[in-house]
């Protein structure tokens, strides 16, 4: 089969980082259900771009610039337009948005798959509903790219991120990581919230730990972490901990995690880029859901109080206590990650 008989896909991609990896999973089946391996373009912010680029699935990533949440008609109408020759025989919207919906329809795009939400109709044409088995964000992703009531596969793919190797030895030399020692990564923001993010003193008392213990201790995170983290900063004149919040790329976070042998997050995205390159994954679960949105890796602890407050899915605690992240003990996170590097060669 020539590649000029492959289908052409069109996906209007999510908002969030964690999203963005977790859509890989349609990716890759779309991928695997096709004789001819399908050409998917990906509409996506500025951002996520080098992280599709990535994805061996994806062909490209097409920037929208637009912020997050800004409708900005005219600069997706012109989108759309510009990509009407590309012959895409159908387009694929993971956002629930009105707007995410409208770049695929001025492409004029013959299938415009997405779920039920914001008066969409004529804007999505083939319109689908949340049906009770997907109770997984990465279901949902999945399910829009096969047919309508269709199963799923009988294993969702796991994402799985491609790694720059020299890109890797870059960083290595001019961030100063060149130790030896078995390493951990500290991922405690959390864009979402402060009730996605494990209090920072118990961040800095793990990591002291993880120090005298002998272990090398990188802190990844944006540049809009650093308020947030400041005291882990504090920490930065240890031989063996480099934080480097806002001093990496987010596609340099994904080979620095490749290099970690455990990291310890919140449920954020980087927590998903951490699953993603098949870094042992230690996720600390506050309002969220360790079951709507797990890290899609074997290699995994969850940790979580499940008390009858949560998940709350709040920015905030609602009961202004966040007892579910404040409880959870250092020594029980400490345990996990010195278990994950003993079994790990």
């Amino acid at each position: 089969m020539s590649v000029g008989s492959a289908e052409r896909v069109l996906v209007v991609g999510p908002s969030w980082v964690g999203d963005t990896i977790m859509a890989q999973a349609l990716y890759k089946d779309l991928a695997a259900a096709a004789v001819e391996p399908p050409l998917i373009d990906v509409v996506a912010p500025s951002w996520s771009v080098p992280v599709l680029a990535r994805m061996p699935e994806v062909r490209r990533g097409i920037e929208l610039p637009v912020g997050h949440g800004e409708l900005k008609l005219g600069v997706r109408r012109r989108l759309g337009h510009a990509l009407r020759d590309e012959g895409y025989q159908r387009a694929i919207v993971l956002p629930r948005s009105f707007k995410a919906a409208l770049v695929p329809f001025f492409a004029s795009v013959p299938v415009r798959t997405g779920f039920r939400a914001e008066a969409r109709f004529g804007l999505v044409n083939d319109m689908r509903h949340l049906r009770g088995d997907l109770d997984q964000t990465v279901k949902r992703f999945v399910a829009l790219g096969r047919a309508r009531e269709g199963e799923l596969p009988a294993e969702i793919p796991r994402p799985a991120l491609n790694i720059d190797g020299a890109n890797q030895k870059r960083l290595r030399t001019s961030l100063g990581l060149l130790s030896e020692r078995p390493t951990v990564a500290l991922m405690p923001g959390a864009e979402y919230g402060p009730a996605k993010r494990w209090p920072v003193e118990k961040v800095v008392d793990l990591a002291r730990r993880l120090l005298a213990d002998g272990f090398a201790v990188w802190v990844l995170g944006s540049a809009r972490d650093r308020e947030s983290t400041a005291p882990l900063e504090s920490l930065s004149g240890e031989s063996n901990l480099r934080y480097l919040c806002g001093k990496t790329t987010l596609v340099d976070a994904v080979d620095l995690l490749a290099l970690a042998q455990v990291a310890v997050t919140n449920d954020s995205g980087l927590m998903h880029m951490a699953a993603a390159v098949d870094t042992h994954v230690v996720a600390i679960y506050g309002s969220s859901s360790s079951h709507f949105t797990p890290p899609l890796t074997a290699r995994r602890d969850i940790v979580r109080l499940g008390l009858d407050c949560s998940p709350c899915f709040a920015r905030e605690c609602p009961l202004g206590h966040t007892r579910c992240l404040t409880e959870i003990a250092v020594e029980r996170v400490h345990a996990l990650v010195r278990g994950a590097l003993a079994s790990r060669p």
